[in-house]
């Protein structure tokens, strides 16, 4: 196994992170922005306030992307299982 394999495994694994953490973290993001400029216009500085939708939004965004994330990382497994004979000989 060279240098070379090894670096592009390590990428190709980032990318599968990313793409399957993107939509669960855009969501956190979008919901605690929301809850942030509420909390802003109220003066309202309940923790409980920021975290419940939070999780209340991934939880929904987890239903509806799932299967889709599911597809990507058994896609990734397949290959990386797939690939090990070329890695070994």
């Amino acid at each position: 196994m060279t240098p070379q394999t090894v670096m592009e495994l390590a990428r190709q694994a980032l990318i599968v992170a990313l793409t399957v953490a993107g939509p669960l973290l855009a969501a956190a993001l979008i919901t605690g922005l929301i809850v942030s400029i509420f909390q802003a216009a109220t003066q309202i500085n309940e923790s409980t306030l920021s975290f419940i939708p939070r999780l209340v939004v991934m939880f929904i965004t987890l239903i509806f992307a799932g299967p889709w994330m599911l597809q990507i990382l058994i896609d990734f497994i397949r290959r990386m299982i797939e690939g090990i004979p070329g890695l070994l000989g």
